[in-house]
């Protein structure tokens, strides 16, 4: 089991997406750049104190480096930490070589190793890190209990590094789970509304060619047009099914709810908020998808609000059909808050609008409350998604 955890950690990749720099790369060299700076003017018992700034100054600048090449950092960091020891051993000097300023910037370095590196990496790394360290505290008189201190301080920002990245892998996992699982509900709703009345159809096209030898050829062209549509259209969702969903669960042809039930939604009894719900243009005939994503819309929003609004008192939710679009707006009035509300739920709404051609956004108002805004197409996607036929 070892061999195979051993195995598995020396080919784990490094985390995706890993930016090069950010705006708080510059803000850290410019303090440790102040660090040395104030250290080399104060300090009055610095050792070689040009080496001192020079080595303190090369330090700096490795950060810059420490997500695109964590393990070149480390190891350059730490030759250069154990060159200073033996430098100063060999020149029998009475105090150590080197500014507190670069311990300092070493310990970023030694957290970027397991956060941003690869398995291989890793390995290599902590390898490097022990070697230098080991013989640093080896070469150093002080006494055994602060040698021992001195390395697990020096490894500490190496558990924590490990700790953020695997705490980020799991909850990107999570979010993946959830896309994953809106993905496959998209796909049973647009199968189950799609497949009803496709299925009719298909049934009265064919009984239309049949009986229509008496009828002009018109007739016959639009049932044979009705026909070869509503078959193409089963076939993709059959296939668009089969594709998100996982084999062997069937799917039960029961329609999902749709802005018809938003009604029923926001008077379920025991709420302890007033629902203010508005509905505007023409709702009737939206596609099947977009008729239920609305709707998932708005009962994760009211759910959410009913959860995590503090001191509020109203859910305005407005649904709007347009010429294209149609437009999800819930805004509550509480109080704003230092946290979030930017959960799974949302995550898997915003996956579901991506799919359908749409857009959603959610965040805190500029004075109270939570808005949930969203955009959807009504007319036919290039996804796939087919608006419910017109009666």
């Amino acid at each position: 089991m070892l061999r195979d955890d051993l195995r598995t950690l020396w080919t784990e990749p490094r985390p995706p997406d890993a930016p090069a720099r950010v705006r708080r790369d510059w803000a850290l060299l410019a303090a440790g750049l102040a660090g040395v700076a104030l250290e080399a003017t104060l300090r009055e018992n610095v050792v070689w104190r040009p080496v001192a700034v020079v080595f303190a100054v090369w330090l700096c600048l490795l950060p810059l480096w420490r997500r695109t090449r964590p393990l070149a950092t480390v190891t350059l960091a730490f030759g250069s930490v154990v060159l200073l020891p033996v430098a100063s051993l060999v020149a029998a000097t009475r105090e150590p070589v080197g500014l507190y300023t670069a311990g300092a910037v070493v310990l970023v370095l030694v957290y970027a190793l397991p956060r941003w590196g690869s398995g291989r990496e890793i390995v290599l790394g902590g390898a490097v890190i022990l070697a230098a360290g080991t013989l640093c505290v080896v070469m150093d008189e002080t006494p055994v209990v602060e040698k021992v201190v001195g390395l697990v301080f020096l490894l500490l920002p190496g558990v924590v590094g490990a700790a953020v990245r695997f705490r980020g892998t799991a909850r990107e996992r999570q979010l993946e789970q959830v896309r994953s699982r809106e993905r496959e509900q998209l796909a049973r709703e647009l199968h189950d509304t799609v497949a009803h009345h496709v299925s009719a159809m298909v049934i009265i096209a064919q009984a239309g060619r049949v009986l229509a030898g008496t009828d002009p050829s018109a007739a016959v062209e639009a049932l044979e047009g009705v026909e070869e549509e509503g078959a193409r259209t089963l076939e993709e969702m059959r296939a668009m099914v089969a594709a998100l969903r996982d084999r062997g669960v069937g799917a039960e042809l029961a329609p999902p709810a749709g802005v018809a039930d938003l009604e029923r939604l926001v008077r379920t009894p025991g709420g302890r908020l007033r629902v203010d719900l508005g509905l505007d243009g023409e709702l009737d005939a939206l596609p099947p998808a977009v008729d239920a994503a609305v709707y998932r819309i708005v009962q994760e929003s009211v759910t959410n609000a009913l959860r995590h609004a503090v001191d509020a008192t109203e859910l305005v939710v407005r649904v709007a059909a347009e010429r294209h679009t149609v437009r999800v707006s819930v805004r509550d009035n509480g109080r704003r808050t230092g946290r979030g509300r930017d959960g799974y739920g949302l995550t898997g709404l915003r996956e579901r609008a991506t799919l359908l051609g749409g857009t959603l956004r959610a965040g805190p108002g500029t004075d109270r409350g939570w808005h949930v805004e969203a955009e959807l197409p009504r007319a036919r996607s290039e996804s796939g998604v087919h608006s419910r036929p017109r009666r």
